[in-house]
């Protein structure tokens, strides 16, 4: 189950819903900024090497 720290809902919040439903099916636990930005180039990574 993922969590989202409330330090960083705010942000969290802002981006489309597809995009936060991908990130919640990651099972991920993001409490700083910086742990939202790896998820969010982990995913850009993948959507990438999919289009190759």
């Amino acid at each position: 189950m993922s969590y989202v720290a409330p330090a960083i809902n705010e942000k969290f919040e802002t981006l489309p819903i597809e995009l936060k439903n991908v990130i919640l099916d990651r099972n991920v636990e993001l409490y700083t900024i910086q742990d939202l930005i790896k998820v969010l180039d982990e995913i850009v990574e993948e959507e990438d090497k999919e289009k190759v």
